[in-house]
């Protein structure tokens, strides 16, 4: 219980913030100056922490980094980055320069300093591209904070304030991972403020989970996880709390077109103390220009990509002969890019690998090129499995999604049909997945057999000869929850209505008839 309390006051501690900030910051900009100075103090908490207990290993015990001089620090610097892959200056870590931000008529440009001081840091190094840019977005100077120089370091001090008060605890101590979900409670919070500019990379925390578990079902460990259109980093970051994070061997592996959400990745990464040599994420299209040819093939990936957004396509000569989507034989359309990513993933996983992907539910049965996909998919035992899910789970659509699961080794000829759009509970102005419902499903998936209702397991014959359609509806019988009635007793309901009807009327017409001769 008190895990579930830490949570519930981190989150009203966060919304007060929001709250009591924001003023004349729009939402979803605001966002950006809190989730920096959370990352700013991250870093900095993290990078103290890290170097308190080096020293105190070795017999320092009262050794506190952030009260020695920059001089004697510099001395450490080659050493910390090699370890960490960042470093901050003790006058330059989180608590110092809140301590002085009242008086500090700089602030802003103080800030500026610290921040590119800190990517700077990894210049050369093996983590400079995990710290390139990552504190693009918290623009000290811009108008949005104040109209002078003045106004802006007010607010920015009531930033600094409010973030370094949130009771976090040290973060390598606390029952829940404190960071990570003020990340991911601010995250949500926009998102559901902002519809579409703030959901459009928000895949709700439990459908993660569901994504990530149905992804390492029979698994203990995997050699490392993959999205190929990572938004902010929270589904890959499941296998983190699914696994633990030493369970994926080699790291966390994804790619992102939006250079805003790519920062907001690799932030989040560093949030949830991933160290750098541990993450890949890298920036750009996915389709057309993929970042990870030269990786080993990944055992588990887990994606919620864009719905049906237009690209390339045929449009572009080379995309056809491109080993990821040549074997299918014919492209996704240009104005629907779904089943694109689709092939993507089922070319990037590893044999034993298994992939869960969120799909708008169009896929499954819209007809030319897409069915000619969804044939090579069946034709050769690649969906393992394919669950509709509730309407309203996401933000910026109320549409029932589902989720397509591929695995490239497979013992049955035969594909699972889950229906599981009535397992969910209504919480605010969203429906939700429990645990319960989650259980439920994850349950049915690993024991593959028919239940009335609600699974079906069907030979791929079967699917061929629907024309390749592969919406659960087609396959799982809905229960008819219409009550049975008695068509005699019905009748007799309908003729006392009718007769004391009329004995109304007959009274109605007496009263009438009264008033008027009165």
């Amino acid at each position: 219980m008190a895990r579930e309390q830490e949570r519930d006051e981190l989150h009203r501690t966060i919304w007060q913030i929001a709250n009591d900030l924001r003023g004349s910051v729009d939402g979803w900009d605001f966002k950006s100056y809190v989730l920096g100075m959370l990352f700013y103090r991250f870093v900095s908490e993290n990078l103290t922490s890290y170097l308190n207990k080096e020293e105190q290993r070795t017999g320092n015990k009262h050794f506190d980094y952030t009260a020695i001089s920059d001089q004697d620090a510099e001395l450490g610097r080659a050493d910390t980055v090699k370890e960490k892959g960042f470093f901050i200056l003790p006058s330059e870590l989180f608590v110092n320069v809140r301590k002085k931000a009242k008086t500090d008529e700089n602030l802003n440009e103080t800030l500026s300093r610290v921040f590119k001081n800190i990517e700077h840091s990894a210049k050369g190094t093996d983590s400079e591209d995990d710290l390139k840019g990552l504190f693009d977005d918290i623009d000290v100077n811009s108008n949005k904070l104040g109209a002078t120089v003045t106004k802006r370091n007010e607010l920015l001090v009531k930033i600094l304030d409010a973030v370094g008060d949130l009771k976090l605890g040290d973060f390598q101590e606390n029952s829940i991972d404190a960071f990570g979900d003020a990340y991911e409670f601010l995250m949500t919070m926009y998102a559901s403020n902002a519809g579409k500019s703030g959901g459009e990379f928000f895949t709700p925390q439990e459908v993660s989970e569901l994504l990530a578990e149905i992804a390492v079902v029979g698994k203990k460990q995997v050699n490392k996880v993959y999205d190929p259109a990572c938004g902010s980093g929270s589904l890959l970051l499941k296998f983190a709390k699914v696994l633990g994070k030493d369970n994926v061997r080699q790291g966390f592996y994804g790619q992102e077109v939006n250079i805003t959400t790519y920062n907001l990745c690799r932030i989040n990464m560093f949030l949830h103390d991933i160290n750098y040599e541990k993450f890949d994420i890298a920036h750009g299209d996915t389709l057309t220009e993929p970042k990870h040819w030269d990786e080993e093939p990944f055992d588990a990936i887990v994606s919620n990509p864009p719905y049906s957004i237009k690209w390339e396509g045929d449009a572009n000569p080379l995309l056809i002969n491109d080993p990821r989507f040549a074997p299918a034989g014919v492209l996704a359309p240009k104005s629907k890019a779904d089943l694109a990513f689709t092939l993507h993933m089922l070319h990037w996983l590893s044999t034993s690998g298994t992939a869960a992907i969120v799909e708008f539910p169009g896929v499954l049965y819209r007809g030319g090129a897409e069915q000619k996909i969804r044939q090579y998919l069946i034709d050769n035992n690649f969906v393992d499995a394919v669950i509709q899910l509730p309407p309203d789970l996401f933000f910026g659509t109320t549409i029932g999604t589902c989720i397509i699961v591929l695995k490239k080794s497979k013992k049955d000829n035969a594909t699972l049909f889950i229906d599981a759009s009535a397992e969910f509970v209504r919480s605010g102005n969203k429906n939700k997945l429990t645990d319960a419902n989650r259980k439920k499903i994850l349950e049915a998936y690993i024991e593959r057999k028919d239940q009335d209702h609600f699974a079906k397991l069907v030979p791929n014959e079967a699917i061929a000869d629907n024309d390749y359609n592969i919406a659960v509806s087609s396959y799982v019988e809905q229960e008819n929850t219409t009550e049975a009635v008695d068509i005699q007793q019905l009748n007799a309901r309908i003729a006392e209505i009718v007769v004391r009807q009329q004995e109304l009327r007959t009274a109605i017409d007496a009263i009438v008839a009264e008033l008027e001769g009165g």
